[in-house]
């Protein structure tokens, strides 16, 4: 295994150079060997990989909602039944963030995802099945299918954020996070008009066969492409000194190190209780809890375009399901583009001498703001307008959607796995109450007016969060366990 450098340390910089690499090095202006020269990029593979899988991620998360009209339609579900349908993913994904992530910093990203992503696959295939059930059961079925994808998926963007600590500077982290965050309005880009079709042309199980049988090969992609810094086979020693001496944790996805790290936890103390106490020291931290709760609202407007945005345009702006799958795909096209760019003004603002929190903040609390726009589509009764507002509202959502990179900032280096996996936990549980609360709404009020209200109320309380609460953005410093 190549031996890379053991600083791992956050810096903003480039630190002062190390020996002379070889031939890859090259002397700097003072004469000095520059030991990034010849730097390989195998990050830029790494990141890729998680976008690809992310995409696939909440490709599979859309399927109920693509859906959805028609398998009201078959099933005979209410608004309200359907919400807690659109809620089950939600239930285990939230109770299994906290396990996953203790399997991530006990077994390793690699291992971990690779797994999860070929069950998750599995059970989205096999909600194809249920309309061989009679529809009582094929409902219950559903709900418990879509409940298992939901613990299966659990680790996927814990095991994104170590990654992205592991693999990526200080001042790339921003951008790389964005990348991956952005794949959730990518999936909808290309996947939505995709299962949109399958359901007019084929009918709705069609869509969840075509995705599990795509994720199992992505899964077999993983395991060949995924690796830690030091073991990448496409990772020279200039990169991994690169990014090590950016601020990179080169040593928290390797398999050695992970190995030493079971064995002392074997003969410490137990890993529940050490859990228990890092779980309950970041809880009480002001810093983390303003993250904590700023992402359960952000996260709220994510669920609303994921579940229910299409029923939406179908049935309050009087859409055909094909053409609801082509329209929706317009706002993602945009939260796409927003989520990117509000990655790369983070990084720029840091690159130019602007601090972390204020690099961090300043595109947050400007993209919560924008995407409060959607209740003026309560007002207007053009499509294509309300398809314009709704592309500005998700273009702002995606500028904000920087909580992961904060995450990456924040989270303590002996727990990044079961910090990210707390903070997953808040930030979903709006996969819960989102579409509930937006079904009762609905069903109690005939329209989706109460449900824009609702939704952009949210982005308020998120912008409350990192403006008054978060304070400085920065590494936080587990305290040792009192004996």
């Amino acid at each position: 295994m190549r031996q890379g450098p053991g600083h791992t340390g956050e810096m903003q910089g480039s630190a002062a150079p190390g020996p002379d690499l070889g031939a890859g090095s090259l002397p700097s202006a003072g004469g000095r060997t520059d030991p990034h020269a010849g730097r390989s990029r195998a990050r830029f593979l790494i990141v890729a990989m998680l976008f690809v899988v992310t995409t696939l991620n909440f490709a599979d998360r859309a399927t109920i909602s693509i859906t959805g009209s028609s398998i009201q339609h078959s099933l005979g579900v209410s608004p309200v039944e359907m919400g807690y349908i659109f809620s089950s993913f939600a239930w285990s994904y939230v109770i299994a963030q906290i396990p996953g992530g203790w399997l991530l910093d006990r077994f390793g990203t690699r291992r971990v995802y690779a797994g999860s992503i070929l069950f998750w696959s599995i059970l989205t295939a096999l909600q194809g099945l249920v309309t061989l059930l009679p529809a009582v059961m094929a409902v219950a079925t559903l709900f418990v299918l879509r409940f298992l994808v939901g613990a299966a998926e659990a680790p996927a963007f814990p095991g994104n954020s170590r990654l992205t600590a592991a693999w990526f500077p200080t001042h790339e982290r921003g951008t790389a996070s964005a990348i991956f965050n952005s794949a959730q309005y990518f999936a909808a880009v290309i996947f939505t008009p995709l299962m949109g079709w399958i359901t007019h042309a084929y009918g709705w199980p069609y869509v969840f066969f075509t995705m599990g049988g795509i994720g199992v090969v992505i899964a077999g992609i993983w395991v060949k492409t995924v690796y830690a810094p030091k073991s990448h086979p496409l990772a020279n020693e200039a990169e991994v000194r690169f990014i090590a001496d950016g601020g990179a944790l080169v040593d928290l996805e390797d398999p050695v190190l992970a190995e030493e790290r079971r064995a002392a936890q074997s003969t410490g103390q137990s890993a529940a209780a050490k859990s228990s106490g890092v779980v309950g020291q970041l809880l009480k931290n002001r810093m983390m809890m303003g993250v904590f709760v700023g992402q359960y609202c952000i996260t709220t407007l994510t669920y609303f375009f994921l579940t229910w945005f299409p029923i939406y345009l179908v049935q309050e702006r009087h859409m055909s399901v094909l053409k609801a799958g082509f329209v929706a795909s317009i706002p993602a096209i945009c939260g796409f583009l927003g989520g990117v760019l509000g990655g790369v003004i983070s990084d720029r603002m840091m690159k130019h001498g602007f601090s972390t929190t204020a690099a961090r903040k300043v595109p947050i609390v400007v993209g919560m703001l924008l995407s409060t726009c959607m209740i003026a589509c309560n007002y207007v009764d053009n499509q294509w307008i309300v398809v314009g507002i709704m592309a500005a509202a998700f273009f702002g959502k995606g500028i904000g959607a920087l909580g992961w990179a904060v995450v990456a900032d924040t989270a303590p280096k002996q727990a990044s796995g079961l910090c990210a996996a707390l903070f997953n936990t808040f930030g979903n549980t709006a996969g819960i109450t989102t579409p509930i609360v937006i079904g009762y709404l609905v069903q109690g009020t005939g329209s989706f007016a109460a449900a824009l209200v609702f939704v952009s109320a949210n982005a308020l309380i998120a912008i409350v969060c990192y403006l008054f609460v978060v304070g400085k953005i920065q590494r936080f410093e587990l305290q040792p366990a009192s004996r």
